[in-house]
């Protein structure tokens, strides 16, 4: 396998707690040496002004096969993270057949084997075909390589299932993540509850449809001592929750989707299909309580939250257009532009939230540059400024509302495991 240095870039990890301008070379595949004269290599990359940083590792990522190739494949999803910067990705396991049996975690492995593009990492259901009546064979799903438990989309609304989920979820040292949501409160919303909605003549999602399943999530992992972790968080009183369990010492990480992070329910007024996401967009008091929960470290991880949906699918009336953006190839721009640049996070934490965390909230041997690790790298021009065109997406699916959106910063080189799978 070809050596390859990387001269002169702004190198951050956080892992390290390293933040310095250095080279960094690669040798079979691995970490070799982050320093100053590392000598020469069979490939050298010049990166001034170029931040160099762990692979990009997103905990929420729907790839959609089997069952839905219309909307995207193992391949494609792959090709899409890629392009976004992603070395690792964690899939969830809303297919069809659903992920709960041995065959279904192997068959997602090999697939993502013969793309041959980033990791896969499969997210396995706690319940049988994603019913929540019953659980699923954890003990084999997590033999079989799963590295969490997961309904989501759909959320985990019998709580005496959740709780024998989570005590299972200790003997393998496992976490399971749930996606928050009161079922009775939220369903037949389109949008974000409040004025808005009320305005539009929509049916609203309300708040407490999420605060309400967030403390009881928190509740149990307390009483069990189980490591659970919080998708879709969207909500002042969610963050202040997470917030106060983790004072108390509860094994609770949490996520962000990057779409709750900077639009408004403001944007519902045009009744564009590619706006309706799950949890949905929300008022600007919700996303700046969420931004602070960032700041804080209340929240860990920022995601995709990719959910890609073929185009006719969405070309629909709104009440039937089902939920989702296709996000992973411009989380990254999206997250420079509007959280980097405004001030409301440096580099350091963004690429934490992007690549650190979500590896340690999934236990997954990622997200760092240490010597001896596996050489997944991320190369990211802060400053450059781009146009997206869904047209040239990876993914199958082009459900996204920033077309044509102006972004900056963006991943110029994406290694993985010691090979270049991109560079622009």
């Amino acid at each position: 396998m070809p050596s390859i240095i990387i001269r002169n870039g702004r190198i951050i990890d956080p892992s390290q707690s390293l933040d310095e301008v250095a080279d960094l070379l690669i040798q079979d595949g691995k970490i070799a040496a982050i320093g100053t004269d590392l000598g020469t290599a069979d490939k050298e990359i010049e990166a001034t002004g170029k931040i160099v940083s762990p692979g990009l590792v997103d905990t929420h990522v729907q790839l959609r096969e089997p069952g839905f190739e219309e909307d995207e494949t193992i391949e494609s999803g792959t090709a899409a993270a890629i392009n976004g910067g992603f070395t690792s990705i964690a899939c969830l396991p809303n297919t069809s057949p659903t992920t709960d049996t041995q065959a279904q975690v192997q068959f997602i492995q090999q697939k993502a084997s013969q793309a041959n593009n980033c990791h896969v990492f499969v997210i396995a259901c706690v319940s049988k075909n994603r019913e929540g009546q019953e659980l699923a064979e954890m003990g084999i799903l997590a033999q079989a390589g799963a590295v969490a438990f997961s309904d989501a989309p759909h959320p985990l609304q019998k709580t005496d299932l959740f709780r024998r989920a989570l005590e299972y979820s200790r003997m393998f040292d496992v976490p399971i993540l749930d996606h928050p949501e009161i079922p009775e409160l939220s369903q037949s919303g389109l949008m974000h509850s409040g004025s808005i909605s009320m305005v539009l003549g929509l049916s609203g999602m309300h708040p407490d449809s999420e605060e309400l399943a967030t403390g009881r999530d928190l509740r149990l992992a307390e009483t069990t001592g189980a490591r659970l972790h919080l998708m879709d968080i969207s909500t002042e009183g969610s963050v202040e929750l997470i917030r106060r369990a983790k004072g108390r010492g509860v094994n609770v990480s949490s996520e962000i989707c990057i779409a709750n992070l900077h639009l408004t329910d403001e944007v519902m007024r045009t009744f564009d299909s590619n706006y309706k996401v799950n949890p949905p967009l929300r008022s600007q008091s919700h996303i700046d309580a969420c931004i602070a929960g960032l700041q804080d470290g209340t929240i860990d991880v920022i995601t995709s939250g990719h959910a890609p949906r073929a185009s006719e699918k969405k070309m629909t009336e709104l009440d039937q257009a089902p939920f989702g953006m296709s996000q992973i190839e411009i989380t990254l721009g999206l997250a420079i532009t509007n959280l980097v640049v405004p001030g409301h996070l440096d580099f350091p934490t963004l690429i934490r939230k992007l690549s650190t965390n979500p590896a340690k909230a999934l236990k997954l041997d990622k997200g760092t540059l240490s010597v001896g690790t596996t050489a997944d790298v991320t190369i990211i021009d802060p400053k450059v400024t781009w146009k997206v065109d869904s047209n040239q997406f990876a993914s199958l699916s082009t459900n996204t509302p920033f077309n044509e959106l102006t972004l900056t910063g963006r991943a110029e080189t994406v290694i993985v495991d010691g090979t270049i799978k991109l560079q622009r």
